[in-house]
């Protein structure tokens, strides 16, 4: 079955209350399997708690209530990301580890990534789609 890993931007814009992210999460998640990654679940985190915004702290841990939250595994997930760090090394169009770590996770669930960071484009096998696009 198709899933949905979905990016800190993306948790982001739905946090924030970007209405359309939103729904369309909303309308996923009672659908199919929607989750975020160990290091989503950290980057959110660590930004919330550094702005100390209890409201989007609140709405944080209400969110991750209705998704997985997906380990980064040895050796699958550890493993994908070492191939894509060399390939994209090779090419000349490295992207941030977090960034490599997320779409590894995506791939090896064969899930959709869905994002509004247009680097990973770059990572091969990898499916993108994104929801802050009308």
């Amino acid at each position: 079955m198709v899933g949905y890993l979905l990016d800190t931007n993306i948790v982001s814009a739905i946090i924030q209350g970007d209405p359309s992210t939103k729904t369309k999460f909303l309308e996923t998640v009672v659908a199919m399997p929607v989750a975020i990654s160990a290091i989503t679940y950290f980057e959110c985190r660590r930004g919330l708690l550094a702005n100390q915004s209890p409201k989007k702290i609140k709405a944080f841990a209400d969110f991750c209530q209705l998704v997985e939250i997906l380990p980064v595994t040895y050796p699958e997930i550890v493993e994908i990301a070492s191939e894509i760090y060399a390939d994209l090394r090779s090419r000349g169009c490295l992207i941030q580890d977090a960034d490599i770590l997320i779409a590894a996770t995506a791939i090896a669930q064969h899930w959709v990534l869905v994002s509004h960071d247009s680097d990973l484009s770059r990572v091969q096998r990898l499916r993108l789609e994104n929801w802050l696009v009308s």
